[in-house]
């Protein structure tokens, strides 16, 4: 429906900025949800992992389509889309309809309970620092390939990649081995699991002290009122 006579209409997204704005915050409200991702992921994140072909692309394909009297499915669209994605995304979103889960997904994006989002992103820590090793930035990329605390879990992992778990590897060998897919969901599930939990008592914590800061404060006032 989103690209419902997108002959018509397709060339005002090249002409105006707010038209392809407004598609693309529509298209993302929906595959975030897809993914099961957290309201801060990209639109470019969330189509991707979605498997989702960016609807200005596919308006844009179907007007070539309607100008040179193509079908829907012809090569334009394929060319257009081949162009604009890089070919680990193209390889993804031809996939086997295997389910995210939502902590997958997290680490994936990078979003959920680490440092590095949790301080400039959701701003809900006054550090990016890793609360495990005193490292500077706890981000996924660290929970994968340097925190100690999760050495364990990832030499499984290292195990079918030969050590190199960054994002484009992890993807590849999702694409190609179900059982490192399944091995990823596993480890996912149980780093975030605990990482959770850790959060919450920070958070905790910390509404305490403030708590406790300023009921200080009232008793200092008071006392110095006393005093005059």
């Amino acid at each position: 429906m989103a690209t419902y006579g997108a002959p018509v209409w397709a060339d005002r997204l090249r002409t105006t900025a707010r038209n392809k704005a407004a598609l693309r915050s529509a298209q993302r409200i929906i595959v975030v949800r897809v993914i099961r991702g957290h309201r801060t992921v990209s639109w470019a994140a969330a189509t991707a992992l979605a498997g989702d072909s960016p609807w200005e692309l596919v308006a844009e394909g179907r007007s070539a389509n309607a100008e040179v009297g193509e079908g829907p499915g012809g090569a334009a669209v394929r060319h257009t889309r081949t162009d604009a994605i890089r070919p680990v995304l193209e390889r993804w979103m031809r996939r086997k309809r295997i389910p995210l889960t939502f902590r997958l997904t997290q680490v994936l994006t990078r979003h959920g309970c680490f440092g590095d989002y949790l301080c400039r992103t959701a701003q809900r820590e006054p550090t990016p620092e890793c609360h495990d090793c005193g490292a500077a930035v706890d981000s996924a990329q660290h929970t994968l390939e340097v925190s100690p605390r999760w050495a364990a879990l990832c030499q499984s992992l290292t195990s079918v990649l030969g050590g190199d778990l960054s994002l484009p590897s992890i993807i590849t060998a999702m694409l190609g081995d179900d059982e490192f897919w399944k091995a990823m969901v596993s480890f996912c599930e149980t780093v975030m699991s605990q990482k959770e939990p850790d959060e919450r008592r920070r958070e905790e914590a910390a509404d305490v002290a403030s708590i406790r800061g300023r009921r200080m404060g009232v008793r200092r006032r008071r006392y110095l009122m006393r005093l005059q």
